[in-house]
């Protein structure tokens, strides 16, 4: 395993295969931090909305 690992550092190949992986973890990040900031406006524009039909 530690071999492997030594490999992949070393080779082009695994060093783009590691940076690929860095760039997909950097956007699912991104993408949850997102919806989460999103899910909150959501979440108060539905309530006003239900505030306003229920007068």
């Amino acid at each position: 395993m530690k071999e492997m690992l030594k490999r992949l550092v070393v080779e082009e190949e695994g060093a783009t295969m590691v940076e690929y992986g860095l760039i997909v973890a950097l956007i699912a990040v991104v993408a949850a931090v997102g919806a989460g900031f999103l899910g909150e406006k959501v979440n108060g524009l539905f309530n006003k909305v239900g505030t306003q039909l229920s007068k």
